[in-house]
């Protein structure tokens, strides 16, 4: 694992690569440890065609630039804040797109056919990326390979989407945020951002962590309300934010592997501490495990609860 350092902390960056390799037990313990201790993570060797990621982030400025950046400049919102108003809004232009299970990419206002023919193109490959990381949390967490997507999935799957995002200039960096602090509410967030414009920000420990802007098309992952949800806490999302700057707009293309509307989340069984016992039974199970691994312990009491022999 290599380690950005920012302002004296450092932000896992997870090598794909060495997945098949004599490191992958490490390499598979550091995803753990990022995802357990921090929610935030940079991956590279991903295994996303990087020359369709830069088409891809070429074509969305380019939408941006001739269709978007006019209607955000006479907005509302940039007027009060020229008088120095603010308000409750974030600084930013921004559209959504759904994936799966329905794609409305085609109803996007003035989309062009090669956008959206690459923007297909890079979301199929990202898919298969958020599928195979998924199933990599699963294994950390003890869990069957496609947990997390059985557990997401309505009766097509998963949803998977996109929020493309522009936080332009802005005149009184102070007064604004591009985007507020909060957590998301889906479950895995894939990020692909701007090679030179800063801005993105992690809370951790109490301290804003920056999040430089990603070199050689790593992409940028944070896990959200529902991966907490399910992993029973272990997995936690992280508040985070997007500050504005007077100089350089910023590009962010995050996709995010939700579940559908209707999947019913709750924590997976197999996490879940042992509960509605009574204490007698667990002193019983502990005269003769004291020296044992407490984990150990916890399952055979999970077991006892749900009547299986031990």
């Amino acid at each position: 694992m290599v380690l950005t350092k920012e302002r004296e902390m450092e932000i896992p960056v997870i090598d794909f690569g060495e997945l098949d390799e004599e490191n992958r037990i490490k390499t598979m313990s550091l995803l753990d440890h990022a995802c357990d201790k921090w929610g935030f993570f940079m991956v590279d060797n991903h295994g996303i065609d990087k020359e369709l990621m830069e088409k891809v982030k070429k074509m969305i400025n380019s939408h941006y630039e001739e269709h978007l950046k006019e209607k955000f400049y006479k907005s509302e919102m940039v007027k009060a804040l020229s008088e120095g108003k603010t308000s409750d809004a974030d600084w930013e232009s921004s559209f959504f797109i759904w994936h799966k299970p329905t794609s409305n990419i085609c109803k996007i206002p003035n989309i062009s056919d090669e956008l959206i023919k690459t923007m297909d193109e890079y979301v199929s490959q990202l898919h298969k990326f958020a599928e195979r990381l998924s199933n990599l949390m699963c294994e950390n967490l003890g869990l069957s390979q496609e947990y997390i997507m059985n557990a997401f999935s309505g009766p097509e799957g998963p949803a998977f989407g996109t929020k493309v995002a522009k936080y332009p200039e802005c005149p009184r960096p102070e007064l604004m945020r591009g985007l507020r602090e909060h957590t998301d509410a889906g479950g895995i967030i894939l990020l692909l951002q701007d090679d030179q414009v800063p801005g993105l920000e992690f809370l951790k420990d109490g301290k804003w962590v920056p999040i430089p802007p990603s070199k050689n098309n790593t992409i940028f992952v944070n896990t959200g309300d529902q991966l907490e949800i399910l992993s029973n806490g272990r997995y936690k999302s992280a508040v985070h934010r997007v500050m504005t700057v007077k100089d350089g707009c910023r590009l962010s293309i995050a996709t995010f592997y939700n579940p559908a509307g209707d999947a019913v989340i709750s924590p997976a069984p197999e996490l879940l501490y042992p509960h509605g016992y009574q204490f007698q039974d667990y002193l019983k199970l502990y005269s003769t495990t004291k020296f044992g691994d407490k984990g150990s312990r916890f399952q055979t009491m999970k077991k006892m609860e749900s009547g299986d022999s031990v």
